[in-house]
């Protein structure tokens, strides 16, 4: 009896895109190269401007390991540093990692297979954000809970099924190339955007929580107030460019920010009633803390009321108060094609 021959496993691009990374670079990049999978693969690493140790970070992982490659991003934005990642990979499956993100290890043979069973154009699955100190696992817990992110299933996890957008992405180059790689214009929500646009095309976006990619939080308020106004900010522009995008779990962090704002002017101004508004808020992110802290040290678990507030009240401002000419300037690039060679 003849042995089935074994089968050929596509080969795979890892594109990440890397500024100021100098803390998890080395392991996001070792976590790529030890991944469980037989078929070939590189890593490119599209390089930003950064201030810190991470040109030097990198340039130590190419010279390590001949599937590690660098590309220059001199604008330091993360659509430009995809693309440029794209263009200068070769290979039919397309995986983003972030530089602070690490595969489990049995991702990407899994978002391979998922490609084959689905005919998806793109397959994702949960953002499990994990932290390294109190308030980096408070912020862990506020991204992981329903009363954080809603009912997001790359932040909570789900069933395996069509969704709008997943976390990072495995793509098949061909519907990257079809649509002309990320709009650069976007400087967050990029991937919410190249999602809707597939989608609109016809392809397949798929979740399955089979997919895991551990995720570092921002390490101080200051800086998790403003990742969060950037996300609303443009959540916002996407909505525009693209009308019909919109749905009620993005407008909830912009209308808890007015009628906070509402309550609160109304609790000064005419009956202490209006302070009922905020009152609630709070109580009810309190309470929600309680089972999203279930098992962390109690400095982190206070913290968890200030990362939800952080992160609803700045999504939501950021969503209010997205400038117009945003929209327009996205409008009018009109997503040139940027991967192919003319």
């Amino acid at each position: 009896m003849n042995a089935k021959p074994a089968v050929q496993l596509p080969a795979v691009s890892v594109i990440m895109p890397v500024l100021n990374e100098e803390r998890h670079l080395r392991g996001a990049v070792q976590a790529i190269l030890a991944q469980e999978y037989a078929g070939e693969m590189e890593v490119v690493i599209a390089i930003g401007p950064s201030t810190d140790r991470t040109d030097e970070i990198a340039a130590e992982l190419v010279a390590e390991d001949p599937r590690v490659h660098t590309v220059p991003n001199p604008t330091g934005r993360t659509p430009a540093a995809l693309n440029a990642a794209i263009k200068a990979s070769r290979h039919p499956v397309v995986v983003r990692v972030d530089g602070h993100g690490m595969l489990s290890p049995n991702y990407i043979a899994t978002a391979v297979r998922l490609l084959e069973e689905t005919g998806a154009q793109n397959v994702g699955g949960i953002m499990h954000a994990e932290g390294e100190n109190d308030w980096e696992h408070a912020v862990a817990a506020a991204m992981t809970s329903k009363i954080g992110v809603g009912n997001a299933a790359f932040h909570t996890g789900g069933q395996a099924a069509p969704a709008e957008t997943v976390y990072l992405g495995v793509f098949r180059r061909e519907a990257l190339e079809q649509q002309g790689g990320y709009n650069e214009e976007f400087i967050r929500a990029q991937d919410w955007e190249l999602n809707f646009r597939i989608r609109e095309a016809g392809g397949l976006i798929w979740f399955s929580p089979e997919l895991r990619v551990s995720y570092r939080p921002r390490p101080s308020v200051r800086a998790l107030a403003k990742q969060y106004k950037d996300y609303g900010r443009w959540r916002h522009v996407v909505a525009r460019y693209h009308e019909g995008s919109i749905n009620l779990r993005y407008l909830a962090p912009p209308t808890a920010v007015c009628a906070i704002a509402l309550g609160l002017v109304v609790g000064a101004a005419v009956t202490p009633w209006g302070f009922v508004v905020p009152a609630g808020y709070l109580l009810a992110i309190t309470a929600g803390s309680l089972p999203a802290g279930k098992g962390l040290p109690l400095k982190a678990r206070l913290q968890i009321p200030v990362a939800l507030a952080t992160m609803h009240m700045c999504w939501g401002w950021g969503f209010l108060t997205s400038p117009k000419a945003l929209a327009k300037k996205v409008i009018a690039s009109r997503r040139p094609a940027v991967l192919t060679e003319s």
